[in-house]
């Protein structure tokens, strides 16, 4: 009997021990963790950034509107620069701070502590890939907005961040740009298959970043030429040269990693948009191969590829609409293109940048470039470019004119990427939406920024005055620092 009532002490104990040492378990949720890996907090802010630009969302993002590739049918706000009826400011902001550079933020002190399972070559590539995301962020954001806070910017303990200048966040974003190419190391790896826009391809994020910088150097032109001309030789040789190397996020085909053109125009069964006269009217006359990788034509018998007056109302089925092609739910969103480095290069040999060849010989290269990305042929390219009114040395205009219009062709459905060139080459011209807002003592004028955030008006409101005073009037008609003609 003592050594039963011994045993059951002995297996009591065990028993005791054993429930005290997994006790803690107990308040741990394995579906909700309280540390996430370095790789989710990128995966989510490249998909957060991605979805931002590709987004068809009048809460978020009407820059395809802005540039006048499409107008809407029944509610018009958007497209008459009616910023502040749905929060748009708001939204694009919070995108940019809460969804991208805070996560990345995160991603690169988490990753500093992943020693055991990374290689201090691993680590130092995911940090310089956060950075260069967070450059792509802020220069959106400085390109959107102005001014905005940058030193003070994700401080927890400042609830009251002053505003950096604009022309001061770029010099910083420009060394920090710098800096993360020599950082990467081809010989080690990156972010592997968390990478959805590169695949873990540390090459591939050089060529990302040698092509922005040739964005960003491009730029700034018109207000400093010198270190544009700097930072365009330096990145040009090391940028995309070819259609297979442009980069971009695929989408899949199945929800919830969907192509958000698709989730905004199918799956919604919404007609909000079709296409605006300005980009039509400009294309048909140029027997524009492009046109029904594009658009479809009207439902309307007999009307074909047609467009609508920019603020104008629309019965949807009058009018073309968004082609299928774009709609697709796999169709991806592309950050950077040949086609786009190409016209860059054209515009540098005309500022007096020795980049290579001849202005008409990337010119040329790029039309068919983007003509080849969409669809069409090396045939149709040819056919295309060699019109009087389309070739190099006969097109009407300044070299700004011709290579502002044919690059905002082929920007199409890069709706933010195409406003900015805009703002930069003033081509084609663009008109003054039918019914456009416009603040008190306005004059009238295509969109050139978007308003502060209202939340910053009111929580940030000091701050907030001084940066809207130091822009020249937080106005959407007010040019940025960069957009000196």
């Amino acid at each position: 009997m003592k050594k039963l009532f011994y045993y059951i002490f002995i297996l009591g104990g065990i028993l005791l021990v054993s429930c005290k040492k997994d006790i803690t378990n107990l308040n741990i949720n394995p579906n909700l963790p309280s540390t996430v890996s370095s790789a989710s907090l990128f995966s989510n802010a490249t998909v957060n950034l991605a979805d931002a630009m590709a987004s068809t969302n009048v809460n978020t993002n009407n820059f395809r509107l802005f540039a006048q590739y499409w107008t809407e049918t029944i509610y018009r706000d958007e497209t008459r620069y009616n910023l502040n009826g749905r929060s748009i400011s708001d939204r694009w902001w919070a995108t940019f701070y809460r969804d991208v550079i805070k996560d990345l933020t995160e991603a690169s002190k988490v990753v500093s502590k992943e020693t055991l399972n990374l290689s201090a070559a691993t680590i130092k590539n995911r940090q310089a890939i956060n950075d260069i995301l967070i450059v792509y962020s802020y220069y959106t954001l400085i390109t959107s907005f102005g001014d905005v806070p940058y030193t003070d910017a994700l401080n927890i303990d400042l609830l009251q961040p002053k505003y950096d200048k604009a022309a001061d966040i770029f010099t910083k974003i420009s060394a920090t740009l710098d800096a993360s190419l020599s950082a990467l190391d081809e010989s080690a790896n990156g972010y592997g298959s968390a990478d959805f826009i590169l695949g873990g391809d540390i090459a591939g994020w050089k060529r990302f970043g040698n092509s922005l910088k040739m964005r960003m150097g491009m730029l700034i032109a018109d207000v400093d030429p010198a270190t544009a001309s700097t930072m365009i030789l330096a990145a040009a040789p090391n940028v995309i040269t070819d259609n297979s190397e442009n980069i971009k996020m695929n989408y899949l085909s199945s929800p919830p990693n969907t192509n958000p053109v698709w989730e905004d125009l199918i799956q919604s069964g919404r007609h909000d948009f079709v296409a605006a006269n300005t980009i039509i009217d400009i294309m048909k006359p140029l027997n524009d191969p492009r046109i029904p990788l594009y658009f479809d034509p009207a439902i309307t018998a007999g009307r074909g590829y047609i467009g609508q007056k920019p603020g104008v109302g629309a019965t949807f089925n009058d009018y073309s609409a968004p082609s299928a092609t774009l709609s697709a739910t796999q169709f991806p969103h592309t950050f950077f293109s040949y086609s786009e480095m190409e016209f860059f290069k054209a515009e540098a040999i005309e500022r007096g940048i020795n980049v290579g060849g001849t202005a008409e010989g990337h010119y040329n290269n790029a039309i068919d470039a983007s003509i080849e990305e969409w669809g069409g042929t090396a045939a149709q390219a040819l056919i295309y470019r060699t019109q009087p009114a389309v070739k190099y040395t006969t097109a009407t205009g300044t070299y700004k004119q011709k290579i502002g219009l044919q690059s905002w062709l082929a920007l199409y459905n890069r709706g933010y990427d195409a406003w900015t060139q805009w703002r930069r080459l003033d081509y084609p011209t663009l008109v003054i939406p039918s019914g456009a807002f416009f603040s008190d003592g306005e004059t009238p004028a295509v969109i050139k920024r978007l308003t502060y955030p209202v939340v910053e008006q009111n929580l940030n409101k000091a701050n907030y005055t001084a940066a809207a005073a130091a822009v020249g009037g937080d106005l959407k008609t007010q040019k940025l620092w960069f957009d000196k003609f």
